[in-house]
């Protein structure tokens, strides 16, 4: 476990060091997982890493490198195992009973300062996470306004287009029965027609029957009376 916390060194939220290292808030998650994956340990509250000074400049060094992140982030856990193996560079470390805490007041105003800077971290994420729900919420709001609305578009443009076509149907099938009753008064007009030329027609055939059986009468008439005289001379 990490014991090379120093006197008042200050810690670091993820959003800070992004500042600092300048990389991106997601890349030093990333960075810090690579670290992990490779045995570099980290302060820990439940699961949010805590960065110090030495942190950051590991973060710096997986930045900078040329080589493998892995193969850089083994070099940084051999670094962290060694200096947190030899006595002389763990500094202070925090009390290891509260009798000694209590016992030494150097040590305990350097824990308190460890403490303020820690609950000072811890308060400035709290705010950052509380300014962020508050964004969130305005935002998720916000969404629900503009679903609502293209919602009520969306259904009040279908309705208008059920109309249109309610009507144009409506009107279709008045225009049609329209048609058909011109239609129907059309065909009638033409069999009325048909009918008086018809009727026309066989009154001309009568008449010029009777007229060639008048005509026919005349001509045999002289042929009568040609034969009577021949008949006579007989």
């Amino acid at each position: 476990m990490r014991h090379d916390i120093q006197p008042n060194e200050r810690s670091f939220s993820t959003k800070e060091v992004a500042e600092q290292v300048g990389i991106a808030t997601p890349t030093v998650r990333k960075y810090g997982q690579i670290l992990e994956r490779n045995g570099y340990e980290f302060f820990k509250d439940a699961e949010r890493r805590i960065f110090v000074q030495s942190d950051i400049e590991a973060l710096i060094a997986l930045r900078d490198t040329n080589s493998p992140l892995d193969d850089t982030a083994k070099e940084l856990m051999v670094q962290q195992k060694k200096r947190l193996e030899s006595p002389k560079e763990t500094g202070v470390a925090a009390p290891d009973t509260y009798d000694n805490l209590l016992q030494d007041p150097n040590q305990l105003k350097e824990f308190l300062g460890f403490l303020a800077n820690e609950l000072a971290a811890t308060r400035e994420m709290n705010s950052q996470l509380s300014t962020n729900m508050s964004e969130l919420k305005t935002t998720i709001s916000r969404l629900q306004q503009d679903q609502h609305v293209i919602s009520s578009g969306i259904g009040n443009s279908a309705q208008k287009t059920h109309a249109k076509i309610e009507k144009l149907t409506e009107q279709q099938k008045t225009d049609f029965e329209k048609l058909l009753e011109l239609e129907k008064q059309k065909s009638e007009f033409l069999q009325k027609e048909l009918q008086i030329m018809r009727d026309e027609q066989q009154k001309e055939w009568r008449a010029q029957t009777d007229f060639n059986k008048r005509l026919e009468n005349k001509v045999q008439e002289p042929k009568g009376i040609l034969e009577r005289l021949l008949s006579k001379l007989r």
